[in-house]
C-alpha cells in the first residue's frame, strides 16, 4: 500500500517585537547591561565586546584624543554616542569623532545621546565582531546614505586582518575605500596627519601603560629641566662671585 508523503514545511519564525519610531527609540529604556541599535525601526541588541574590541576601542580613542589636542581641534571623540542613519534607523558606533558644538546640540536634548541626521560626525569607527556582513555592507551602506565623511573598519579577525577605509572623494560618487594590511600604516582623510600603525591598532598595547610611559616621560622631562634651571643659577652665583672679587681688587667686572 503505498504511502502519501507530506513534506515537512518549515515554520516561519514571525517577528513578534514591537516597532519603534525614532523618538520612542530615543526614549526606550531596556536591560540596563544592553545596548540597542534601531533598524528599520527594530530594536537590535548589541554583543558583549570582547577584551580584544575593547582594548582596540580604547586605543583609538586614546591616539585620537591626543591627535585633536596637538592640533587644538575643537572636536572630541567619544564611545557610546548614537548616530541616526535615517528616518527609522540608528547606529551606536565604537568610535565617533564630531564637533564639540554638535556633542552640546545632542546633550541639549532629552532622551539618549544621538547625533542627529543632519548632524554629520567626522569619523565614525567599528570594530568588526560576528556580524561581518552588517559592518562592512549594511553599516557602510547606512553611513554613506548619511554623508559620513570617513568610515573605517578595523577587522582583527585572523586571517582576514584589515583595516578598511571608507571616505567620501571630491569627484567621487558615493564611498572609495582602502584596505590597510599589517605591516602598513593607515592615513585618514579627514585627519591626513593622523599616521597610525595597522599593527598596533590590531593588536593594541593598553592604554594604561602608554599614559603611564608618557608620564613617565614627562617627569624625566621636568627633571631635566630642573636640573638645568639649577645649573643655571650656580653658573650666575659664581659669575656674582666672581664680579664681587674683582671689585674687591678695584677692577671693574664689566670693562672686563
Amino acid at each position: 500500500m503505498s504511502q502519501s508523503i507530506v513534506p515537512a514545511v518549515e515554520e516561519k519564525q514571525l517577528d513578534t517585537s514591537p516597532t519603534l519610531t525614532f523618538e520612542e527609540y530615543r526614549f526606550y529604556q531596556g536591560e540596563s547591561d544592553v545596548k540597542y541599535e534601531l533598524y528599520k525601526g527594530k530594536l537590535i541588541p548589541m554583543p558583549t565586546a570582547t577584551i580584544l574590541h575593547i582594548k582596540i576601542c580604547e586605543y583609538l580613542v586614546y591616539q585620537l584624543q591626543r591627535y585633536l589636542a596637538e592640533h587644538n581641534l575643537d572636536l572630541v571623540v567619544k564611545t557610546g554616542l548614537g548616530v541616526r542613519t535615517d528616518e527609522d534607523k540608528s547606529r551606536i558606533p565604537d568610535v565617533v569623532v564630531c564637533t564639540q558644538s554638535l556633542l552640546e546640540q545632542a546633550a541639549a536634548r532629552p532622551g539618549a545621546g544621538i547625533l542627529e541626521f543632519d548632524e554629520k560626525p567626522l569619523l565614525v569607527v567599528e570594530v568588526v565582531s560576528e556580524n561581518r556582513r552588517e559592518d562592512y555592507v549594511i553599516k557602510r551602506g547606512e553611513y554613506e546614505l548619511a554623508n559620513v565623511p570617513e568610515y573605517c573598519i578595523v577587522d582583527p579577525k585572523t586571517g582576514k586582518q584589515k583595516i578598511r577605509l571608507f571616505a567620501l572623494i571630491e569627484g567621487e560618487d558615493g564611498y572609495t575605500y582602502t584596505d590597510f594590511l599589517p605591516g602598513e600604516e593607515i592615513v585618514s582623510v579627514v585627519f591626513p596627519e593622523l599616521v597610525l600603525s595597522v599593527d598596533e591598532i590590531l593588536n593594541p598595547p593598553l592604554v594604561e601603560e602608554l599614559v603611564k610611559a608618557e608620564n613617565g616621560q614627562l617627569r624625566q622631562l621636568e627633571q631635566e629641566a630642573a636640573m638645568e634651571r639649577q645649573r643655571a643659577q650656580e653658573e650666575h652665583q659664581r659669575a656674582e662671585r666672581l664680579a664681587a672679587r674683582l671689585r674687591e681688587l678695584g677692577v671693574d667686572p664689566d670693562a672686563v
